[in-house]
């Protein structure tokens, strides 16, 4: 059997998406997951690394907290939550899936409030500008690309991530894949084939949806100045 070709034609079929349960009702299921887990997600990575990178302080800070979080296994915290008294469900798998989001937004903001020229911060801090107008007029506008960048790779990492939502009948696309081994490869292999474009589909999208949003928050200057940056060789000393 050709699996692949056969997941297509699952796809295709209207009734696979309109029927209740169907691509429809799971798609919705995983952008609410992925908004609700990249909301929390920034609401505590981007303040904590803004604070630390404007301080100029806390760089082994976000290396740790980044790196604990990456450690940590995300099927063992998604079955862990909801034995706590939390429970199953959607918010469990939205607790942990936060905790994915933070190491990027996190580490980006720290890096973009950091990455702003030393002369330029005191040249506005010798025109009489405070600490905080420092932050707001100055440090925060340069800072966006950054800032942008670590939404972008959050929001994609949440959106594969999501799809173990399933392990803890949390929805989303995952269930798609679940209900297709319940079947049986013979029988809904092209199921799961179909579940697996979907998720893979859709994190394409939000990779280029996000990738126009940095590029147009990005201002023309700054664009020159990274590609600069990326494409400089890196030597050992």
């Amino acid at each position: 059997m050709n699996y692949f070709r056969d997941g297509l034609v699952w796809l295709n079929d209207p009734l696979n998406w309109t029927n209740p349960g169907g691509l429809f009702d799971r798609l919705q299921e995983h952008l609410v997951i992925t908004f609700w887990a990249v909301l929390i997600g920034c609401a505590i990575g981007l303040p904590l690394g803004i604070w630390l990178g404007h301080r100029g302080r806390g760089g082994g800070v976000v290396i740790t907290v980044a790196n604990l979080t990456r450690a940590v296994p995300t099927l063992a915290l998604l079955t862990i939550l909801p034995l706590t008294p939390i429970g199953f469900g959607k918010l469990p798998v939205i607790l942990a899936l936060a905790v994915f989001a933070v190491p990027p937004l996190l580490a980006n903001a720290y890096t973009g409030l950091r990455s702003v020229d030393p002369e330029t911060k005191d040249a506005a801090i010798g025109m009489g500008l405070s600490g905080g107008q420092l932050l707001r007029r100055v440090e925060l506008p340069l800072a966006v690309p950054y800032l942008a960048s670590g939404l972008r790779t959050a929001a994609v990492q949440v959106v594969a991530t999501a799809t173990l939502a399933t392990f803890v009948n949390g929805g989303g696309l995952g269930q798609i894949i679940t209900a297709g081994f319940g079947l049986g490869i013979n029988v809904g292999g092209n199921q799961i084939v179909a579940g697996g474009i979907a998720v893979v589909l859709l994190a394409l999208l939000v990779e280029a949806v996000f990738a126009g949003v940095e590029r147009l928050v990005t201002p023309r200057p700054l664009r020159t100045v990274r590609r600069r940056r990326v494409a400089r060789p890196v030597t050992s000393t």
